[in-house]
């Protein structure tokens, strides 16, 4: 099998001129429908912080006619309900918002169609689109990745490139189809992955870079300068969603595996593990090569919580009793009389 390839990171020469963008077979006429590129009609689909810096740039740049997002949630101790980031944004510039539990209801298409836009922008949105949704817009549905396409397609890209050890991962722009992130690619651009990168840390990075990708693609995706080309979906991977079970940890894993996990699932599901009947939450861990680690003992390492797993010590560098507040492992040692095993 041929090997794998992939984009490499670009930029856009800026373009300074009003744009003039062409879609054919879009008028009755047979002709060429001519619009003004900034007067393109732009829906905006996104729910999490993730989406704000490609929303956040699609105001500043385009009209933006319209926002499609997820319904407010319960959220917190109080589960008071609480609206996603993207609909905050959206009311706070003025930009109408709908948020359906299922986007194929009928006045929820009705409404999309009634903005009648001319591109559907998608970031972290949550549901999948229908045929009828990806055919609506003249140029289509273009999403904003979180991963260097065809690798970790699906909902946890983030994650998965933490817990396999990537080292790089990116951002892709793509033309929307109907599979899970099978369409083809528009631009590409690599992000490295720090030692010390958690979800949190890298989801920053990437929102920030799939937003200045975007902005950099769109003129020649819509003024017709820029083909898609096909995934090589032999090369595929997938980050299926996570689950809150995903976090507990299985010390028959190696320390830098675990260590991985803590970095990967952190802030959400979070690491635990069970200590007697207490939950006792990972938020910082690292990893301490030894031979003499055996799965599950616990043991004090440097004045630090450590855990043995299949090869070396997991340190516990920060952590969390069951409702108490987080605590370095140091601090914790001092109120855990019991600890080594």
């Amino acid at each position: 099998m041929p090997p794998c390839r992939f984009f490499k990171s670009f930029r856009w020469n800026p373009i300074t001129s009003k744009q003039i963008y062409q879609v054919k077979n879009w008028d009755t006429n047979g002709g060429c429908a001519r619009i003004d590129l900034m007067k393109a009609r732009i829906v905006f689909m996104g729910s999490p912080e993730f989406s704000l810096p490609v929303l956040q740039m699609l105001a500043r740049e385009y009209k933006v006619v319209g926002v499609v997002t997820q319904p407010d949630r319960p959220s917190g101790r109080g589960r008071a309900m609480t609206p996603p980031p993207v609909k905050q944004l959206a009311l706070s510039l003025g930009i109408p918002v709908i948020q359906p539990e299922k986007l194929k209801q009928p006045e929820n298409m009705a409404q999309l169609a009634a903005w009648k836009p001319d591109l559907i922008v998608v970031a972290a949105f949550g549901q999948i689109l229908r045929q009828n949704v990806l055919d609506l817009p003249p140029f289509g549905c273009v999403n904003v990745h979180a991963s260097l396409l065809p690798l970790w397609r699906g909902a946890s890209p983030i994650q998965a490139a933490i817990l396999h050890g990537d080292q790089v991962t990116g951002v892709t722009i793509m033309k929307m189809d109907a599979g899970v992130d099978t369409g083809a690619i528009l631009a590409q651009r690599e992000v490295e992955i720090l030692p010390d990168d958690t979800t949190e840390t890298l989801s920053e990075r990437l929102s920030l870079e799939g937003a200045e990708l975007l902005k950099e693609t769109l003129p020649a995706y819509l003024s017709g300068r820029l083909s898609p080309v096909e995934q090589d979906s032999s090369c595929a991977t997938y980050a299926p969603m996570l689950k809150k079970e995903d976090g507990l940890l299985s010390f028959d894993l190696t320390a830098q595996e675990l260590v991985r996990r803590v970095r990967g699932l952190r802030p959400w599901p979070g690491a635990y593990f069970f200590w007697g009947d207490t939950v006792l939450k990972v938020h910082r861990a690292s990893a301490l090569a030894a031979q003499d680690a055996v799965p599950g003992q616990r043991s004090v390492q440097g004045a630090l919580p450590a855990v043995g797993t299949a090869s070396g010590w997991l340190v516990l560098d920060e952590v969390q009793p069951a409702g108490k507040k987080s605590m370095s492992g140091e601090e914790f040692l001092r109120g855990a009389r019991h600890w080594v095993s």
